[in-house]
């Protein structure tokens, strides 16, 4: 199918309608209207020399900024983050309240004391970590999470600066903060969008034999077609950044590269069941957003397909029970034969 710059344009402008990397959900999720690296430090914040009290106090709550951080470290609801533009850190606790600011030393000291403090345990048991997609934070996952939290499960939330860098750079935050989960037995992972890639991404340079099971919301795994129409738009480099052009499909393309995961995966994909789909604008059926053919990466132990948009995906209900059923079983429900993807 061939389209004029126009019906592109058009595409792009009814992209957050339809879910596509749901860039007004950012702005939602994240309230921050400057550079987070230019606010003052609130009071009651440790100090950047770490000259800190043995009972750190929080200071006053962020104001967001999520798109801007990365996670590379975790504890009990505790996370360092590094910014992607000035490079510095910041500790937060679960209500994004600061503690630290900084080097990510001054960062590590003042979580040190936290939990010498609160006598934090490490993470450990069955952690599932819980990544976004593109334009999303943590936040997103939040249905997932409380879902997961009825279980024998570790939930752990992971932010990355999605349009601001690389899908490498992501992976490469994920890469730090699964560094900090020593105690954990097994690590498994529930992703949404590109959330799936940038574990992907992250395999390529840290294999772990504690990865133990993976379920994908709506994952372009074999390329989002809606970037490939789009990639040469400013406005979609403008809002999509770096990564949005490595969502690309296509031979030689950044996702054709990345591996399958060596353990057990499965798939959940947003469609209508028919040829259409909820996007005229792609082919085949689809989610407002990715193809369902697109999320068929070969080597899936099982495989669903709910009616739903793209951006709804970690909330249906049906998708609940069964990433719950999957993480514990291998499969998405128990009175229902797998069906692999060959």
């Amino acid at each position: 199918m061939i389209l004029s710059r126009r019906a592109l344009v058009r595409m792009l402008a009814s992209v957050p309608a339809a879910g596509m990397l749901n860039a007004c959900a950012a702005a939602d999720e994240s309230k921050e209207t400057r550079p987070p690296e230019t606010q003052e430090s609130p009071a009651g914040m440790a100090d950047l020399s770490g000259d800190s009290s043995p009972d750190p106090q929080p200071g006053l709550p962020t104001l967001g900024g999520r798109q801007f951080w990365g996670d590379v470290h975790y504890r009990q609801g505790f996370r360092i983050q590094q910014n992607v533009f000035s490079r510095h850190f910041r500790l937060l606790d679960a209500s994004d309240r600061r503690y630290a600011s900084g080097t990510r030393e001054v960062c590590l000291q003042t979580l040190n004391q936290v939990i010498a403090a609160k006598n934090l345990p490490p993470d450990g048991g069955h952690v599932v970590v819980c990544l976004h997609g593109i334009g999303r934070s943590s936040k997103s996952m939040t249905p997932v999470m409380r879902e997961l939290r009825q279980g024998p499960f570790n939930t752990v939330p992971f932010d990355y600066p999605g349009i601001r860098a690389t899908l490498a750079d992501c992976a490469g935050y994920l890469t730090q903060m699964l560094e900090s989960l020593p105690a954990a037995e097994k690590i498994s992972f529930v992703v949404h969008s590109m959330g799936g890639l940038v574990v992907r991404r992250m395999l390529q340079d840290r294999p772990d034999p504690r990865y133990h099971r993976l379920v994908m919301l709506g994952t372009p795994n074999l390329g989002a077609e809606l970037a490939g129409m789009l990639k040469n738009l400013f406005l979609f480099r403008a809002v999509y950044g770096p990564a949005g052009q490595d969502l690309v499909p296509g031979e030689g393309s950044v996702i054709a590269g990345l591996p399958t995961p060596a353990f057990q995966f499965g798939i959940i994909a947003g469609g209508k069941g028919d040829d259409n789909g909820f996007n005229r604008f792609i082919p085949g059926d689809d989610d407002g957003t990715v193809t369902v053919a697109s999320t068929r990466l070969p080597g899936a132990t099982d495989f669903l397909r709910i009616p739903r948009l793209h951006s709804f995906l970690m909330a249906d209900p049906t998708a609940l029970q069964a990433i719950r059923c999957f993480l514990e079983s291998g499969r998405f429900f128990p009175d229902r034969d797998p069906q692999p993807v060959v």
